[in-house]
């Protein structure tokens, strides 16, 4: 078995800046995880609220309604597959673990929802992601200011990680997001992705997730985010060679592909 996971990303949102509304019909959704999850993917990301910049918030009863019955779906088509519920509120993944999810990812690590860490605590079997964010996705991008990203970036995920441990999550089941893209320039999310072995440096498994965001259109000029799967991939490689190992993304196949060899060029002698 490889030694990299893929979380496949399944957006059941009208308003994702890559998807939105690709998948908002739940046998579509389930089909559409199936399907990654037979590319390569270990993990599926279910996510009901948008966190793009300028994303409106979802009430939680909707948001429910959109994710339960698709993960349930996937959890009884293919009960092996880790099912990952994308939510800043506990009432959603609460909803998501009782539905067979077995992953939380909360953008706020933690912080958007008072009762998520006691949640995530209580549920022995679940991992949790923690990633940082500046702000919040209707305004993390105006004017976001670091003195130093990266430092910033590992103090704040150092934090959070303590708060984890201090609600009763062990630190076997956390792992961390530097927040690509989150409340960042095109010039902090560079430093952070030159630096990730300072966020690997940190203990815990890191989450990359770069998938087709608009520093790549940036970069690439790009401007259909389903034309930037090539310079995701030269991210994700650029990462494994850091000492990331889980890596969030909408295209499974070919980043397959492309850490397998990355993969077997780190083991070559």
């Amino acid at each position: 078995m490889s030694d990299f996971t893929l979380m496949g990303v399944l957006n059941v949102t009208p308003d994702s800046f890559s998807d939105g509304g690709a998948w908002v019909d739940p046998d579509a959704a389930t089909r559409r995880a199936l399907h990654m999850a037979d590319d390569g993917a270990r993990i599926i990301d279910v996510g009901g609220e948008s966190t793009r910049p300028g994303a409106q918030p979802v009430d939680e009863a909707e948001e429910r309604r959109r994710t339960e019955p698709v993960i349930r779906a996937i959890h009884e088509a293919r009960p092996g597959l880790v099912i990952s519920i994308d939510t800043m509120k506990a009432s959603v993944a609460e909803a998501a673990i009782a539905a067979g999810a077995t992953y939380v990812n909360d953008v706020t690590a933690l912080r958007g929802d008072p009762h998520m860490a006691a949640l995530v605590a209580s549920h022995p079997h679940v991992r949790v992601c923690l990633m940082h964010m500046l702000g919040e996705p209707r305004t993390m991008q105006q004017a976001p200011h670091y003195a130093d990203v990266v430092d910033e970036v590992a103090a704040f995920l150092t934090d959070r990680l303590g708060a984890a441990a201090r609600a009763g999550i062990g630190s076997d089941r956390i792992d961390l997001d530097p927040g690509i893209g989150f409340g960042k320039k095109i010039e902090h999310n560079l430093s952070l992705l030159h630096h990730l072995d300072r966020i690997v440096a940190l203990g815990q498994p890191v989450v990359l997730g770069t998938s087709r965001k608009g520093m790549l259109g940036t970069i690439t000029g790009r401007t259909d985010p389903a034309d930037r799967v090539d310079a995701t991939l030269a991210t994700a490689v650029l990462g494994y060679a850091a000492g990331v190992r889980t890596f969030r993304v909408h295209d499974v196949a070919p980043h397959r592909d492309a850490l397998l060899v990355a993969e077997a060029v780190r083991h070559a002698r």
